[in-house]
Parts: structure tokens; sequence; C-alpha cells
């Protein structure tokens, strides 16, 4: 899990290129076009184009998914709240506009 939000931890947890794809991850969340431009120029260079087709891919799925729960309205029902609760608190998922949107 810690793998996920600390890139020193994603660099030794086995996956490859792990901090690198954190990194990419992280510019498409962000504001910062010449960030994004760096970080797919990164993807590009450690693994290939087509990988960062891929990772684009996922992570924009992950996205649509997400925006269209939280356009919805679609709240977690109290057994999901429960059963996702450490990993919600592990994550720091309430650090992300959508989550802080609903306090």
């Amino acid at each position: 899990m810690s793998a996920l939000t600390d890139q020193a931890a994603a660099t030794v947890s086995g996956v490859e290129h792990g901090a690198l794809l954190i990194a990419f991850a992280e510019a498409m969340l962000g504001q910062d076009e010449g960030w994004l431009t760096q970080a797919r120029h990164a993807v590009i260079e450690g693994f290939s184009s087509a990988a960062l087709v891929d990772a684009a891919g996922v992570a924009s799925n992950f996205t649509r998914m997400v925006r269209i729960a939280d356009a919805t309205g679609i709240p977690l029902d109290a057994r999901l709240e429960a059963l996702s609760r450490e990993v919600r608190d592990t994550l720091h998922l309430e650090r992300f506009r959508a989550q802080k949107a609903r306090a």
C-alpha cells in the first residue's frame, strides 16, 4: 500500500518503474502542464510510447469512474465505508478534492 503514496517505497516495491508511474499519475492529476509533459517523456524513455498510452488509459479510466460516482452522488454505504476505512486511511484519500467536497 505504501508504494501507492510514497515514491521511495514504490522504488523498492517490486513494481517495475513504480516511482515513475506514481510521478506520472501525480502529474496527470496536477495543474502544471510542464510537469505533465516531463512525466510523459519520462514514461516514454523508461518504458515506451505504448506504455504511456496504457498508463494514461488506466489512470483516465479510474478518474472517469470516480467522477461518475461523484457526479451522481453515489455515497459509500455503511458496509463499504467500514470495509474500506483502513485502505482509505492508509492511502490518505481524504486529501483529494472530491473527498474534500463531500465533507
